[in-house]
């Protein structure tokens, strides 16, 4: 798991005992520290209202829905609300879908967030049922929620431009290719992402 500083410290210590070019991004950067967000159905609520948003204008929206719906937003309340009630609360129609798909499936049982498949690649199978939630956002929600060790979000632009830097290569290599360059970190693939995005958002003087 990555959900501590000590676990993610470690995993990132395995990789960069086998790539100097890890050991010389903590060098310059240092460890990042964990990013945890509680799972469940709120966790992927938040997702689906923070998409194509600034941080701030999600948090806008979600203050209002939590004081239409009630703290956590619960699925039951949300589905028995109406279009206009939805988008005074500031949700499109998309993301009224979007959230319904979350909370009905939640509801009837399609899908139980505490309970997800322990193999990777099927438990993105089962969250990319969710409409509006694609495969970048299951990856991020098990890595963070879940703390899953080896998820290993290759489309992700962020990680691709780090990983290109972190290794020393040319260009930006590409999906494909920043998925092939990872296999040799497994179990640890999740650590390599939160260290990207700490390298990418870290000002080295």
């Amino acid at each position: 798991m990555v959900n501590t500083a000590e676990e993610l410290r470690a995993s990132l210590d395995a990789i960069a005992a086998m790539e100097p070019g890890f050991a010389a991004a903590i060098g310059r950067v240092g460890y990042p520290p964990p990013r945890v967000r509680e799972p469940g159905y709120e966790t992927l609520l938040r997702t689906i209202v923070g998409q194509q948003v600034s941080v701030a204008a999600a948090a806008a929206v979600w203050r209002k829905l939590e004081a239409e719906l009630g703290a956590g937003c619960a699925p039951d309340a949300l589905l028995v609300r109406d279009f206009d009630t939805l988008r005074a609360c500031g949700l499109s129609r998309q993301k009224q879908g979007y959230a319904r798909s979350l909370a009905e499936l939640v509801v009837g049982g399609g899908i139980d967030l505490h309970d997800l498949p322990d193999d990777d690649e099927d438990a993105i199978a089962q969250l990319v049922r969710i409409k509006g939630i694609g495969r970048w956002s299951a990856e991020i929600y098990l890595l963070f929620a879940e703390g899953r060790p080896d998820v290993w979000p290759a489309g992700d632009l962020a990680v691709q431009i780090e990983i290109g830097r972190i290794l020393g290569l040319a260009e930006r290599p590409s999906e494909k290719l920043t998925r092939e360059l990872a296999e040799r970190w497994r179990p640890h693939r999740g650590a390599a992402a939160i260290m990207a995005w700490h390298h990418y958002n870290t000002e080295v003087l």
